[in-house]
Protein backbone atom coordinates (compact mmCIF):
# COMPACT_ATOMS: atom_id res chain seq x y z
CA UNK A 1 0.00 0.00 0.00
CA UNK A 2 1.28 3.88 -1.16
CA UNK A 3 2.91 5.09 2.38
CA UNK A 4 2.18 8.78 2.03
CA UNK A 5 2.33 10.71 5.50
CA UNK A 6 1.19 14.33 4.91
CA UNK A 7 1.43 16.66 7.77
CA UNK A 8 -2.16 17.92 9.17
CA UNK A 9 -2.33 20.61 7.55
CA UNK A 10 -1.83 18.98 3.99
CA UNK A 11 -5.04 20.36 2.65
CA UNK A 12 -5.68 23.80 4.77
CA UNK A 13 -7.83 26.45 3.43
CA UNK A 14 -9.08 24.15 0.83
CA UNK A 15 -12.89 23.33 -0.21
CA UNK A 16 -13.86 19.95 -1.35
CA UNK A 17 -16.96 18.21 -2.41
CA UNK A 18 -17.45 14.41 -1.75
CA UNK A 19 -19.98 12.58 -3.30
CA UNK A 20 -21.60 9.20 -2.22
CA UNK A 21 -20.22 10.34 0.93
CA UNK A 22 -22.41 8.54 3.57
CA UNK A 23 -20.58 5.50 3.85
CA UNK A 24 -17.97 3.39 2.21
CA UNK A 25 -14.94 5.14 0.59
CA UNK A 26 -17.12 8.49 0.71
CA UNK A 27 -17.21 8.44 4.55
CA UNK A 28 -13.35 7.69 4.96
CA UNK A 29 -12.70 10.25 1.99
CA UNK A 30 -14.40 12.94 4.26
CA UNK A 31 -13.08 12.63 7.46
CA UNK A 32 -9.65 12.18 6.24
CA UNK A 33 -10.01 15.39 4.73
CA UNK A 34 -10.83 17.21 7.45
CA UNK A 35 -8.90 15.58 9.50
CA UNK A 36 -6.11 17.23 6.76
CA UNK A 37 -7.57 20.99 7.35
CA UNK A 38 -9.85 20.93 4.50
CA UNK A 39 -13.54 21.82 4.44
CA UNK A 40 -15.68 19.11 3.26
CA UNK A 41 -19.05 19.19 1.39
CA UNK A 42 -20.71 15.83 1.45
CA UNK A 43 -23.37 14.68 -0.45
CA UNK A 44 -25.36 11.72 -0.45
CA UNK A 45 -28.50 10.53 -1.20
CA UNK A 46 -29.18 9.50 2.18
CA UNK A 47 -30.10 12.73 4.81
CA UNK A 48 -29.90 10.27 7.97
CA UNK A 49 -26.27 9.11 7.26
CA UNK A 50 -25.50 12.69 6.48
CA UNK A 51 -26.69 14.35 9.91
CA UNK A 52 -24.85 10.97 11.65
CA UNK A 53 -21.57 11.91 9.80
CA UNK A 54 -21.97 15.80 10.40
CA UNK A 55 -22.59 14.91 14.28
CA UNK A 56 -19.40 12.92 14.15
CA UNK A 57 -17.18 15.28 11.95
CA UNK A 58 -18.36 18.35 14.10
CA UNK A 59 -16.82 16.93 17.76
CA UNK A 60 -13.36 17.43 16.10
CA UNK A 61 -13.41 19.72 13.64
CA UNK A 62 -16.15 21.92 14.21
CA UNK A 63 -17.00 24.69 11.10
CA UNK A 64 -15.66 22.91 8.12
CA UNK A 65 -17.97 20.22 7.30
CA UNK A 66 -21.61 21.24 5.20
CA UNK A 67 -24.02 18.21 3.97
CA UNK A 68 -26.31 18.58 0.57
CA UNK A 69 -28.39 15.66 0.23
CA UNK A 70 -28.89 14.42 -2.75
CA UNK A 71 -30.45 11.61 -4.53
CA UNK A 72 -28.57 11.38 -8.29
CA UNK A 73 -31.24 8.98 -9.52
CA UNK A 74 -33.85 11.59 -9.22
CA UNK A 75 -32.17 15.04 -9.69
CA UNK A 76 -32.47 17.05 -12.83
CA UNK A 77 -30.11 19.89 -14.20
CA UNK A 78 -31.85 22.52 -12.06
CA UNK A 79 -31.00 20.83 -8.79
CA UNK A 80 -27.29 20.60 -10.13
CA UNK A 81 -27.56 24.06 -10.35
CA UNK A 82 -28.45 24.72 -7.46
CA UNK A 83 -25.90 23.24 -5.51
CA UNK A 84 -23.29 24.97 -7.54
CA UNK A 85 -25.05 28.17 -6.08
CA UNK A 86 -24.88 27.16 -2.96
CA UNK A 87 -20.86 26.31 -3.02
CA UNK A 88 -20.80 29.90 -4.61
CA UNK A 89 -22.22 31.54 -1.70
CA UNK A 90 -20.12 29.52 0.36
CA UNK A 91 -16.82 29.10 -1.06
CA UNK A 92 -14.38 31.61 -3.07
CA UNK A 93 -13.19 28.67 -5.24
CA UNK A 94 -13.93 24.88 -5.16
CA UNK A 95 -10.35 23.06 -4.80
CA UNK A 96 -11.61 19.59 -5.12
CA UNK A 97 -14.58 17.46 -6.57
CA UNK A 98 -14.40 13.51 -5.64
CA UNK A 99 -16.79 11.94 -7.51
CA UNK A 100 -17.52 8.87 -5.25
CA UNK A 101 -21.43 8.05 -5.64
CA UNK A 102 -22.50 4.96 -7.61
CA UNK A 103 -24.89 2.25 -8.12
CA UNK A 104 -24.32 -0.86 -8.86
CA UNK A 105 -27.77 -2.39 -10.36
CA UNK A 106 -27.92 -6.09 -11.41
CA UNK A 107 -25.19 -8.28 -12.36
CA UNK A 108 -27.03 -9.69 -15.37
CA UNK A 109 -26.54 -10.51 -19.02
CA UNK A 110 -27.03 -8.05 -21.60
CA UNK A 111 -29.50 -9.99 -23.25
CA UNK A 112 -31.40 -10.01 -20.10
CA UNK A 113 -30.94 -6.40 -18.42
CA UNK A 114 -33.76 -4.56 -17.54
CA UNK A 115 -33.64 -1.02 -19.18
CA UNK A 116 -35.72 0.53 -16.29
CA UNK A 117 -32.41 -0.26 -13.86
CA UNK A 118 -29.97 0.19 -17.15
CA UNK A 119 -31.39 3.40 -16.78
CA UNK A 120 -31.00 4.41 -13.13
CA UNK A 121 -27.31 3.06 -13.25
CA UNK A 122 -26.54 5.36 -16.21
CA UNK A 123 -28.03 7.94 -14.59
CA UNK A 124 -26.23 7.83 -11.19
CA UNK A 125 -22.69 6.85 -12.76
CA UNK A 126 -22.44 8.66 -15.68
CA UNK A 127 -25.13 11.52 -16.08
CA UNK A 128 -25.58 13.00 -12.63
CA UNK A 129 -21.53 12.92 -12.94
CA UNK A 130 -21.50 14.78 -16.12
CA UNK A 131 -23.85 17.71 -14.84
CA UNK A 132 -22.56 17.89 -11.35
CA UNK A 133 -18.73 18.32 -13.21
CA UNK A 134 -20.57 20.63 -15.60
CA UNK A 135 -22.14 22.91 -13.58
CA UNK A 136 -18.93 23.15 -11.13
CA UNK A 137 -16.16 23.87 -13.33
CA UNK A 138 -16.27 27.30 -13.37
CA UNK A 139 -15.92 27.53 -9.39
CA UNK A 140 -12.99 24.68 -9.67
CA UNK A 141 -11.69 27.18 -12.52
CA UNK A 142 -11.30 29.83 -9.60
CA UNK A 143 -9.19 27.97 -7.77
CA UNK A 144 -5.16 28.01 -7.91
CA UNK A 145 -5.12 24.00 -7.73
CA UNK A 146 -7.89 22.03 -8.25
CA UNK A 147 -8.81 18.45 -8.89
CA UNK A 148 -11.39 16.79 -10.27
CA UNK A 149 -10.91 12.61 -9.35
CA UNK A 150 -13.95 10.34 -10.75
CA UNK A 151 -14.11 6.68 -8.69
CA UNK A 152 -13.27 4.00 -11.45
CA UNK A 153 -13.34 0.25 -11.53
CA UNK A 154 -11.45 -2.69 -13.25
CA UNK A 155 -14.43 -3.85 -15.16
CA UNK A 156 -14.40 -0.37 -16.54
CA UNK A 157 -11.52 -0.55 -17.70
CA UNK A 158 -11.54 -4.14 -19.12
CA UNK A 159 -14.87 -5.76 -20.09
CA UNK A 160 -16.07 -8.65 -17.98
CA UNK A 161 -19.53 -10.61 -18.34
CA UNK A 162 -22.47 -9.82 -16.03
CA UNK A 163 -21.37 -6.61 -15.14
CA UNK A 164 -24.15 -4.35 -17.50
CA UNK A 165 -24.80 -1.32 -16.77
CA UNK A 166 -22.30 -0.63 -14.15
CA UNK A 167 -18.96 -1.95 -16.17
CA UNK A 168 -20.38 -0.18 -19.46
CA UNK A 169 -21.15 3.17 -16.93
CA UNK A 170 -18.03 2.82 -15.53
CA UNK A 171 -16.38 2.88 -18.83
CA UNK A 172 -18.18 5.99 -19.93
CA UNK A 173 -16.43 7.67 -16.58
CA UNK A 174 -13.13 6.97 -17.84
CA UNK A 175 -13.62 8.14 -21.54
CA UNK A 176 -15.34 11.83 -19.47
CA UNK A 177 -12.28 11.73 -17.29
CA UNK A 178 -9.74 11.88 -20.40
CA UNK A 179 -12.30 14.37 -22.71
CA UNK A 180 -12.30 16.54 -19.89
CA UNK A 181 -8.80 16.77 -18.79
CA UNK A 182 -7.55 17.09 -22.24
CA UNK A 183 -10.36 19.92 -22.56
CA UNK A 184 -9.26 21.94 -19.25
CA UNK A 185 -5.42 20.80 -19.09
CA UNK A 186 -4.02 23.71 -20.85
CA UNK A 187 -6.52 26.33 -20.28
CA UNK A 188 -6.97 26.11 -16.17
CA UNK A 189 -5.30 24.81 -12.89
CA UNK A 190 -8.02 21.95 -12.37
CA UNK A 191 -6.36 18.55 -12.53
CA UNK A 192 -8.27 15.62 -13.79
CA UNK A 193 -7.72 11.40 -12.83
CA UNK A 194 -9.72 8.54 -12.49
CA UNK A 195 -8.58 6.15 -9.19
CA UNK A 196 -9.99 2.49 -9.16
CA UNK A 197 -10.13 2.07 -5.45
CA UNK A 198 -9.83 -2.11 -5.92
CA UNK A 199 -11.39 -4.62 -4.16
CA UNK A 200 -12.30 -2.69 -0.89
CA UNK A 201 -14.27 -3.44 2.34
CA UNK A 202 -17.76 -1.45 1.54
CA UNK A 203 -21.48 -2.48 1.19
CA UNK A 204 -21.16 -2.48 -2.80
CA UNK A 205 -18.58 -4.90 -2.50
CA UNK A 206 -20.65 -7.31 -0.45
CA UNK A 207 -23.13 -6.90 -2.55
CA UNK A 208 -21.44 -7.83 -5.92
CA UNK A 209 -19.79 -10.65 -3.86
CA UNK A 210 -21.79 -12.17 -1.41
CA UNK A 211 -20.00 -15.21 -0.82
CA UNK A 212 -16.61 -13.21 -0.40
CA UNK A 213 -14.89 -12.61 3.06
CA UNK A 214 -14.94 -8.85 4.05
CA UNK A 215 -11.98 -9.09 6.34
CA UNK A 216 -9.86 -10.10 3.50
CA UNK A 217 -9.95 -6.92 1.49
CA UNK A 218 -8.32 -3.59 2.49
CA UNK A 219 -10.78 -0.97 4.49
CA UNK A 220 -11.71 2.39 2.87
CA UNK A 221 -9.49 4.11 5.37
CA UNK A 222 -6.12 2.10 4.21
CA UNK A 223 -6.47 3.82 1.02
CA UNK A 224 -7.05 7.34 1.56
CA UNK A 225 -3.26 8.15 1.78
CA UNK A 226 -3.34 8.09 -1.75
CA UNK A 227 -6.69 10.27 -2.00
CA UNK A 228 -4.61 12.96 -0.24
CA UNK A 229 -1.82 12.95 -2.26
CA UNK A 230 -4.10 13.34 -5.38
CA UNK A 231 -6.27 15.92 -3.76
CA UNK A 232 -3.32 17.69 -2.43
CA UNK A 233 -0.67 19.93 -3.42
CA UNK A 234 1.91 16.90 -4.54
CA UNK A 235 -0.64 15.36 -6.83
CA UNK A 236 -0.55 18.85 -9.15
CA UNK A 237 1.59 16.80 -11.94
CA UNK A 238 -0.78 13.87 -12.40
CA UNK A 239 -3.27 14.60 -15.21
CA UNK A 240 -5.53 13.16 -17.27
CA UNK A 241 -4.18 9.73 -15.39
CA UNK A 242 -6.12 6.18 -15.21
CA UNK A 243 -4.81 5.13 -11.61
CA UNK A 244 -5.05 2.01 -9.59
CA UNK A 245 -5.23 2.58 -5.68
CA UNK A 246 -3.54 -0.43 -4.84
CA UNK A 247 -0.47 -0.33 -6.64
CA UNK A 248 -0.34 3.45 -6.54
CA UNK A 249 3.33 4.53 -6.91
CA UNK A 250 3.67 8.32 -8.48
Amino acid sequence: MFDYRPSADLLAGRAILVTGAGGGIGRACVLSLLAHGANVVMLSRSRRKLESLYDEAEKSWPGRSFIQPVDFSRTGPEDFAAVAASLEERFPALDGLVHNAAALGPRSPIEFYPERQWQEVMQVNVNAAFLLTRNLLPLLAKSADARVLFTASGVGREGRAWWGAYGVSKFAVEGLMQTLAQEVGTTTSIRVNSLNPGGTRTAMRAAAFPGEKPDTLPTPESLMPVYLYLLGPDGRDLHGRALDAQNFNP
